[in-house]
């Protein structure tokens, strides 16, 4: 899988030139990453609670999981250049991270498809719920859609690491990415960039597509099929936090792999790098958390027993 070339090792940007803030900004990246993986473990521990065993929150527990391992992938080698002057990457590791990048995103992509259908069948077909969601078949779904994303990061990951880099190593990014590293490819990356455009831009447009039209049928169906207030108030409340959170993960994506490369300055990219790496996997779980009363309930539940 390694490819032949001289280079063994890449060397990441900072996150920022300022060389006083950057003990700053350990403290700053450390504490949200705690927060992060704390946030998410939370919902992890009460989505076992035997009043949330339906299919919204089995789905989130996979969210979860996705958020903490994502932030994972990119957070601590970002801590650790924090502190240190060497900020190199070894070859097999940038490649490990460009491919836990793409799983875990396309996984995400793919999982948010799942959780609107879920909300068009909760409230389009709710006599049918229990039948279209089984537990048989929302396990199969999330078991095909995260082996999906190992084999659509596989691809990139493999097509990546058998092109020659001869120099320079210095990649424009503070994590692997596929886009940085073809920059340095001396061969032809055209195969990569296609590969890059089609798969990858078939997957996130695909998925954000469906997406939007099971929010449209959604919509359609409330507000031409529900004439109580309450139960329209209700609905759409359910539906708010999900829909913030796919906005969250796909402003970041439209932006980086699907606008024109020479679109936004190096700064734009790194605070939107930032945004989809560091800031969407913390706001997911307080997204849900603080517009969920079940979930409220749940964390209660779970503080009282520990108390």
């Amino acid at each position: 899988m390694l490819n032949q070339t001289s280079v063994t090792e890449f060397l990441l940007l900072p996150v920022t030139d300022i060389q006083v803030l950057q003990p700053v900004l350990f403290v700053v990246f450390l504490a949200i990453y705690i927060v992060n993986v704390a946030a998410n473990g939370a919902i992890l521990v009460v989505i076992s609670d035997s009043r949330l065993h339906f299919p919204m929150y089995f789905f989130l527990g996979n969210l979860s999981c996705l958020d903490i391992c994502y932030s994972t992938v990119t957070l601590p080698k970002m801590l650790e250049n924090f502190l240190s002057t060497n900020k190199a990457i070894s070859f097999s590791g940038c490649i490990s991270q460009l491919h836990f990048l793409h799983f875990l995103g396309s996984t995400e992509a793919m999982l948010l498809v799942v959780m609107a259908f879920d909300r068009f069948v909760a409230i389009c077909k709710p006599l049918r719920y229990t039948l279209i969601m089984n537990h048989h078949d929302c396990t199969q779904t999330a078991v095909t859609i995260w082996i999906a994303g190992f084999f659509h990061a596989l691809l990139h990951s493999v097509m990546t690491s058998r092109l020659n880099f001869c120099g320079p190593k210095h990649i424009h990014h503070f994590f692997c990415d596929v886009k940085p590293l073809l920059e340095l490819a001396c061969g032809n990356t055209d195969l990569n960039e296609w590969l890059l455009h089609s798969v990858t831009g078939t997957i996130a447009m695909g998925s954000f597509s469906l997406t939007l039209l099971s929010y449209f049928y959604i919509i359609i169906y409330l507000f031409f099929k529900t004439h109580s207030c309450s139960m329209l108030h209700k609905a759409l409340s359910t539906c708010a936090s999900h829909f913030m959170v796919v906005v969250l993960f796909y402003a970041p994506v439209v932006f980086t792999y699907i606008r024109p490369a020479s679109g936004s300055s190096m700064d734009q990219e790194r605070i939107i790098a930032i945004m989809y790496s560091v800031i969407t996997p913390v706001l997911n779980p307080l997204i849900y958390t603080l517009r969920n009363k079940e979930i409220e309930g749940a964390l209660m539940r779970v503080i009282r027993r520990r108390l």
